[in-house]
């Protein structure tokens, strides 16, 4: 299942407002996140037979089944720096936090 803020849902629908050319379809991903570990992306594209799909306020929403079972729900937020999205559950460990920084917590500050 797949929750809009009222935040989210207003960006998005200006969005596509102002790209009418555009097919309203998002995916959900997984992807690294450096110092804050992984966090889930958002990216125009269209769902495919792998995916898991919920349309949403006139806009398609796709994840990758095995994503979508191991995280659980998500919600899309619109914040200053842009849409965030959190899961029911915790996202998967890509080995990513401040080791990946190089010198630990102290490199990436």
């Amino acid at each position: 299942m797949i929750t809009l803020t009222p935040d989210a849902e207003k960006e998005l629908a200006a969005y596509f407002e102002a790209n009418p050319d555009m097919e309203k379809s998002v995916r959900l991903y997984l992807m690294p996140g450096g110092c804050s570990g992984a966090v889930v992306g958002m990216a125009l594209d269209k769902a495919n037979e792998l995916d898991d799909t919920e349309e949403v306020s006139g806009i398609a929403f796709c994840s990758a089944k095995a994503f979508h079972e191991e995280v659980g729900d998500f919600t899309v937020d619109c914040t200053y720096a842009g849409f965030k999205v959190t899961t029911e559950r915790p996202l998967p460990d890509l080995g990513g936090g401040c080791s990946s920084c190089g010198g630990g917590c102290a490199g990436c500050h």
